[in-house]
């Protein structure tokens, strides 16, 4: 395996662990496995509330630069 594999199965099964965690312990326990596993893909938002606001305003400055660029 290469090291982009190794890092891909690695991010994916925390993604699984958190999924699992978030579906049995956490506060959207009651939406069901679906929803957390799909919350589990993307952790780091999760885990850290930080990077979820960090992702959004990248998104957010990338789709005005977007908007700009196209005139």
């Amino acid at each position: 395996m290469s090291w982009k594999q190794i890092i891909i199965a690695g991010y994916l099964g925390m993604g699984l662990i958190v999924g699992i965690y978030q579906s049995q312990w956490g506060n959207d326990a009651y939406k069901g496995m679906a929803y957390n596993l799909g919350k589990g893909l993307v952790w780091p938002a999760v885990l850290f509330p930080i990077v979820g606001q960090i992702v959004g305003v990248v998104l957010l400055l990338a789709v005005i630069a977007w908007l700009l660029l196209k005139k």
